[in-house]
């Protein structure tokens, strides 16, 4: 049996090229208007790439397909121990609708550093500009 109750957000990493996508948070919380690396909690049993694959949905109304997995982070929130894995969606079909952010954007890997991310989201960045260079 597992000892903490760690909960698991997941994210994606959608690369084009030498860009990525960041989406800016419309929800108004501590974190309204940050960008980051869309995704949401696990819920329930399903597995991590259909929790993905369903919130990539719920968010932009896209059919992802997932990939490997990128990282982890790790970080407290709310007093609750969270871990945030990271996975490639390679690909995707269906138009991409801004139903649960301000904006999306293809930015440069090596202009994430540009935008103000949730710090959770930071470690994925660090690893992008390293495997990126």
């Amino acid at each position: 049996m597992q000892s903490s109750k760690t909960k698991k957000v997941i994210a994606s990493i959608m690369q084009q090229g030498s860009k990525v996508l960041i989406a800016q948070r419309a929800k108004k919380d501590d974190l309204y208007g940050k960008w980051e690396f869309p995704g949401g909690k696990l819920e329930g049993s399903e597995t991590e790439h259909e929790c993905l694959k369903r919130e990539l949905f719920e968010e932009f109304g896209i059919h992802a397909q997932i990939g490997e997995y990128f990282c982890s982070s790790f970080f407290e929130h709310k007093g609750n121990a969270m871990e945030m894995r990271a996975y490639y969606v390679p690909s995707f079909t269906g138009e991409m609708q801004l139903l649960d952010h301000l904006q999306v954007k293809w930015v440069e890997v090596q202009d994430l550093l540009n935008y103000e991310m949730p710090a959770p989201d930071k470690p994925l960045v660090d690893k992008l500009l390293e495997i990126n260079k």
